[in-house]
Order: C-alpha cells, then structure tokens, then sequence
C-alpha cells in the first residue's frame, strides 16, 4: 500500500543522462528540416544554456544529477521542452520546431501613464518588494506585454521573448519566458508560468564576496534546501523541525475552487452584490479549529524513495509544518497559525493533495506541485537561485 502510488512515475516523460551528464542535439525546421541557428537551449531553473550553431546543433555538458525541463526557444517558433533526468547515459536528442502561429490578443488602448502603473504594479507582483529586489532592475521593459481587466481588477501579463531581468543583490542575469501572469486585486492571487535561465554577473572581488554571502542567506531555510536536507536525513542538524498541522474545515465556508469560480463569474461590474457576497465568503476564515502536533513527524511517515533513482516522493494526511529555527520570520502571516507560546521562527504550512515528487537538486516536478502557506508562499524572483546552485558557489 505504501508505494501503490509510484506507478504514477511510469507516466513522466523521462530521459535518462549521466553524471555530470552531457546532453547534445540538433535544432531543425519542422516543414522542411532546416537547421535553426541560434535558438537558445537551456535547462529552465538553471545556470546551463547556449545557443543552437550555424548548423542548428548544440551542447550542454557539466549537468548535475537532477530533474530537468530542457527548453528550445527562438523567436516566430513555437517553444518546445521535455523533461530530462541526469543520471546515467549521455543522450543526443533532435528537435523540430514549428512555425509559431500568430495569436490575436486583447487590444487595450492606454496612455503612457497607464502603461507605468501597470508595469509598476507587475514588477512589485513578479519581481518582489524586498531589499533584494531593489536591487533588481529590468533591462527591456518594454518586452512585457500589459493588459489591465478594469471590470475584474485583473492585471495580465506575457512576454514573446525573454525579459531580462540583472539581480545585483544574488548576483544573476535572469532571462524569463514569462508565458502567463495574472494578479487580481479582489482576489490577493497573483499567479505565473514559464521559464527561466540565470547567468552568473561578472564582479568585482568585493562583489563576488557579498554576492556569495547573500546568496547562502536567500538558500539557508527556502523549499531547495529543505528538500535536500530531507533526502539525506540532516533535518535536524540543518535547523528543520517537521511538526502535524491538523485543521478542521469551516463547514460555512464553500470549497476554495467554488469561490474562485463564483467571483471570475460574477466579477464583470455589473453584479456588485454577488461579488461582494462572494469576496466575504472567501475572506471567511478556513478553519474552525487548527491543532499542531508539536512532536517532531519521523521521515518514514511522509518520505518515500520510488524506482527511479534520485527520485523522491513526498506524501502525508493533514498539512506539513515547517519551523526553520535558524532565522525569524520578518513578515506578519494574518492566517499562519501558531501558537502563542511558541518562538517566531521561519514557520511554512505545506499542504498537497496527492503525492508530489522532488530530486537532488531539491526540486519539486510534476503536475502534483503542493501549496505553501508563510515563508515560502513570499517567494518572488528577488530571492530565487538557480537550482544546480549549491552553497558556497
């Protein structure tokens, strides 16, 4: 019954590589062959990428054991990607990619004025608004294509090339495929998918230093270091305590998926009182009753290893609760619970409802992704690292 489940990993499209692994291939046309020069190669999350040559063939070598989405992107082609596993064979894979057919978006006329507040707003809901993201700044903002939804408060967002973003506080050139972002006002949900690529800035030896330093305080206690302190059993001396959140359901308040479909209904301006009515119910608390179990949860009753060597699973009942007691939290979390006696530490709530995988590199794949409530929810491209990193690069 344990493991019932880990026949869901036959359904990954999984290709296996060696270590310090060594992926090439070709980039070619779909309708006639033809190689495409160029076309950037990368594997998304990571610091490894090139370009396709003058005959459309590419390497990327030095790959670190590790879960990968390797993405093909040139500009008038549609994307492509796949998922990767570095482990043990060498692989040369061909890829066709197909002429991009023109989408027909929304025509929005706005003012320059507009156009400011909107991007302002996208960057404080992409980008962050911590110290690190003061330090962030976007080299082609005008790559960012902005529709602002007035009736539904929505801001939309996409990107038909990179956005290119210099982090001067972690010290990384991210270049982004943003696919999709929307952030609702009514809602407080901001949401966004594509992928990425970091490359490491050049710097003084002064800058090196602090680039470092500040990269192993954006490391120590996120989701990536959790994860690998997880699979190697250093939990404890790492500064992680897993504790049993139990939570009893609000029978007043409707199912989460029930609110949003009701609000996206009626949030067209012309139903205030329905979207009032339903803005309450999901300000409503959750919860009639949390209680956590503060004694330490053991490995074997949420970490599982499955057939796939280097590959994780997570699964449990009730929620996850993570306290990382080498740091305290700096933000106020109005519906993190936790008890009055117990230490301000960084503190993350993980829910899921069904098992979800993760790799060495400390990274969470799959379609099963889980849901993080406190620290980890605050998140943004200000604090993000490359996932081959490791401390002390």
């Amino acid at each position: 019954m344990r493991f019932s489940w880990l026949i869901l990993l036959l359904f990954f499209p999984i290709i296996t590589l060696a270590q310090n692994g060594i992926i090439t291939g070709k980039v070619t046309r779909a309708d006639n062959k033809a190689p495409l020069p160029l076309a950037n190669v990368f594997l998304s999350n990571t610091t490894s990428g090139t370009s396709s040559a003058s005959d459309g063939t590419f390497t990327l070598s030095h790959l670190k054991p590790g879960q990968y989405t390797l993405v093909v992107s040139i500009l008038g082609y549609e994307d492509y990607s796949t998922t990767v596993s570095v482990a043990q064979e060498p692989i040369n894979i061909n890829i066709e990619l197909s002429a991009k057919v023109t989408e027909l978006h929304e025509v929005i006329v706005t003012t320059p004025a507009n156009w400011k507040k909107n991007y302002d707003e996208f960057v404080k809901e992409f980008i962050g608004t911590d110290d690190n993201a003061k330090q962030c700044y976007v080299l082609n903002p005008r790559s960012v294509n902005l529709i602002y939804h007035k009736p539904q408060q929505e801001l939309e967002a996409y990107t038909d090339e990179f956005l290119v973003v210099d982090n001067q506080a972690l010290g990384y050139r991210v270049k982004f495929l943003v696919k999709e972002f929307t952030s609702s006002k009514l809602t407080n949900i901001t949401g966004y998918s594509g992928q990425r690529l970091f490359q490491a800035l050049p710097g003084t030896k002064k800058q090196l230093e602090e680039w470092k330093k500040k990269r192993e305080e954006a490391y120590y206690g996120s989701p990536m270091h959790f994860y690998r302190s997880l699979y190697t059993g250093k939990l404890d001396s790492d500064g992680f305590v897993v504790m049993k959140l139990t939570r009893q359901n609000n029978v007043n308040r409707p199912q989460e998926i029930v609110i949003q479909q009701k609000i996206k209904k009626f949030n067209d301006g012309m139903h205030r009182d329905s979207i009032n009515y339903w803005i309450g119910m999901q300000n409503m608390s959750k919860y009639f009753h949390e209680h956590l179990d503060r004694n330490p949860q053991p490995l074997n009753t949420f970490l599982f290893s499955t057939k796939q060597d280097g590959i994780y699973a997570v699964s449990f009942s009730d929620c996850l609760y993570v306290i990382y007691t080498k740091k305290h939290e700096t933000s106020d979390f109005k519906d993190l619970y936790r008890p009055l006696d117990m230490e301000t530490y960084e503190t993350s709530i993980v829910t899921t409802a069904k098992p979800y995988f993760f790799d060495t590199n400390g990274v969470v794949f799959g379609d099963s992704a889980p849901l993080y409530e406190g620290t980890w929810s605050k998140s943004k491209l200000s604090d993000l690292l490359p996932v081959d990193y490791t401390p002390g690069d």
